[in-house]
């Protein structure tokens, strides 16, 4: 059995750095809620919050396991962000004293049935076709159920990162509209991180913040990547002008090259079908993907890398080489990458404190 190993380095302060800097943007009433939902997109939920508790207002997870860990840590508001689907789910709820947002007519009828409208999180279509309410059939359950009561009004953008999508419009005039018709007691929540970036204006009570925070928020340079997944070279090899590398013989060599061979491959989580030219970083410099990537290993090219050595790390991604690079060049989100890495690579969380 081999010692060494592959490592995904997940750095709190970035974390931290990443938060502050969106809630400059905010309006002062704005309160923010940080998205931690599937282990904080692969960044270890408990070490998540115990780094930010002091810079969130709140937590938005999926699944209630999830919300029982925070719970444990934090008294601060947690909300289920796809509610609940059972009498058991939402008496579960209700111990732990979570938000729930409904989302559709089956959720609203197991609060109903059980009489409870506490800490309610509306979920109105307006564009993005995926989960929520229609509005005329909301007005409809409000006029009759929620037209006094206390609740949070909710939807989702569908093109937020792209400031020029005439859908942003379309939404923002349905949701604005539609707030328009609720109580006074009625919170506004529609802004995720790209609404934040492009659009602060609309942050009304609730901002709900997930890729962000961890850096994957591509249009922005301030924000940084706060993981770094790296792995050290096991084997140097020169090859000839017209030789191949990797299964498939993928990637032919046009000149004379030095090519490392990485202890990563897809077995890892790291994507089979990576490009070649896709680049990495050993001491410092820009090196590039140079073949298949395969089970255990991925093929770099370190023709001009100097003073390479078998032992030196090659990253993948890091705060000096945004997880924007790997996605963009290989027409992936940075979603995938977060919440991919497997577990045989060895998790290191760097606490503030």
């Amino acid at each position: 059995m081999t010692s060494i190993n592959s490592e995904l380095i997940i750095d709190g302060k970035i974390l931290r750095k990443n938060i502050s800097y969106i809630k400059e943007k905010l309006k002062d009433k704005s309160k923010f809620m940080a998205v931690i939902k599937s282990d904080a997109y692969g960044h270890h939920l408990e070490n998540v919050v115990k780094d930010i508790d002091d810079l969130a207002d709140g937590y938005g997870v999926v699944r209630l396991n999830e919300a029982k860990k925070i719970r444990n840590l934090s008294d601060k508001k947690i909300l289920l962000m796809q509610g609940i689907y059972s009498k058991d789910e939402l008496l579960e709820a209700k111990e732990l004293n979570l938000d729930m947002v409904v989302h559709n007519s089956d959720q609203f009828q197991i609060l109903k049935d059980n009489n409870f409208y506490n800490n309610l999180w509306l979920k109105i279509n307006t564009g993005m076709n995926r989960l929520g309410f229609e509005i005329k059939e909301f007005l409809e359950i409000y006029d009759e159920h929620l037209h006094d009561k206390k609740f949070t009004l909710m939807t989702h953008l569908a093109a937020s990162n792209d400031k020029d999508s005439l859908s942003n419009k379309n939404q923002f005039k349905l949701f604005d509209d539609l707030s328009k018709k609720m109580n006074k007691d009625v919170d506004l929540s529609i802004a995720n991180t790209g609404c934040v970036m492009n659009f602060p204006e609309y942050t009304y009570d609730w901002v709900r913040c997930g890729i962000g925070i961890y850096g994957g928020y591509f249009k922005d340079q301030e924000i940084k990547t706060a993981m770094t997944l790296r792995s050290p070279i096991v084997n140097i090899r020169q090859i000839k002008k017209g030789e191949r590398v990797g299964y498939d013989g993928r990637a032919e060599a046009q000149d004379n090259m030095s090519i490392a061979t990485v202890y990563l491959g897809y077995a890892d989580g790291l994507p089979l079908k990576i490009k070649d030219g896709t680049r990495v970083m050993i001491n410092n410099q820009i090196a590039e993907v140079f073949g298949r990537v395969s089970m255990d290993l991925t093929t770099i090219d370190i023709s001009n890398i100097e003073n390479c050595s078998i032992g030196d790390w090659c990253e993948f991604f890091s705060e000096d080489l945004p997880m924007s690079n790997i996605a963009i060049s290989n027409d992936l989100i940075s979603y995938y990458f977060m919440t991919g890495v497997k577990s045989r690579v060895k998790k290191v969380y760097k606490r503030t404190d």
